[in-house]
């Protein structure tokens, strides 16, 4: 099995605490050697400045690609390209482009009156600028608000035309749901190669399991069954770095380059299973070399 390349995710802190857990994390996965970390946005854009202020650091300090989250919510389209530009002024030239989930209590999401509609727009205006690198969500499991499968292929196939230069997918349980999202991609005239798969270690089944049913991922009965059996045997973190490396190996083994986690701030998981895929810090550091 040949070693993939990696990714990290991190949530900005919201309190002192949080921001000790976001730096141990940092240091924890740093030494794979990511080929980039990203920052995320809160609900409704509700971490904007946290987000901010997160990137800016991490990039100072860490000596990491850092890649920002920006998405559409609650701001018009001057002041989301104001931050954009905030970015790109403090060194930061990757931007993940999302629509961005409504605020908390609200249904759907609502453009801002002088907003962005969608993240296509989103991505056209970024793209414009040039001074970005842009990535992506893509859904193997169809998004909450879309009619079909291929209605998300269709709207990633526009992200990618709109500028988009890598998708990174939502999470899934199954690596065949991720190879059968790439072929109607592939059929689609998107390229494969730009489909990175997201992987999400779980740290907490109870909470991976909600958070899935909140954003359509389809959870097989096996896991549902799993993790009921290793929650009661506490195994529980046993059984999810198993499933977790057996799931990224499939995918590496079907020809998967890249690799994406979500790592919610709780880094050891995701270190052991990168550490289980063959990537260690020597490694990592010798790929950089």
């Amino acid at each position: 099995m040949s070693t993939p390349q990696i990714s990290f995710e991190f949530f900005p802190p919201k309190n002192l605490e949080a921001s000790f857990r976001l730096w141990d994390t940092v240091q924890v996965l740093a030494p794979l050697a990511p080929r980039f970390v990203s920052v995320t946005y809160g609900a409704g854009g509700t971490t904007r400045e946290l987000t901010r202020e997160s990137v800016a650091t991490l990039h100072k300090t860490s000596g990491l690609n850092v890649a920002a989250h920006l998405t559409c919510v609650n701001a018009s389209r001057a002041e989301t390209l104001e931050i954009a530009d905030q970015f790109a002024a403090a060194g930061v030239n990757e931007i993940v482009a999302l629509r961005g989930d409504p605020p908390k209590g609200e249904g759907s999401f609502t453009p801002h009156p002088e907003g962005f509609a969608n993240s296509v727009e989103l991505i056209e205006a970024l793209a414009e600028t040039g001074k970005f690198k842009l990535r992506v969500g893509a859904y193997p499991d169809p998004h909450p608000e879309a009619p079909n499968a291929q209605a998300d292929v269709d709207w990633l196939k526009r992200k990618i035309d709109a500028g988009a230069d890598e998708a990174l997918t939502q999470f899934f349980f199954e690596a065949e749901t991720f190879f059968r999202f790439r072929d109607a991609c592939e059929k689609a005239g998107i390229d494969g190669d730009k489909i990175t798969p997201g992987i999400l270690p779980i740290e907490n089944w109870k909470g991976a399991r909600n958070f899935a049913k909140r954003c359509g991922t389809y959870i097989p009965a096996w896991v549902d069954e799993a993790f009921e059996k290793a929650t009661r045997d506490d195994r529980e973190d046993l059984l999810a770095t198993a499933i977790c490396t057996e799931l990224c190996s499939e995918l590496v083994d079907g020809g998967v380059e890249r690799l994406h986690f979500y790592t919610l701030n709780r880094p050891e998981l995701t270190r052991d299973v990168c550490f289980a895929l063959g990537i260690s810090p020597k490694v990592a550091l010798e790929h950089v070399a």
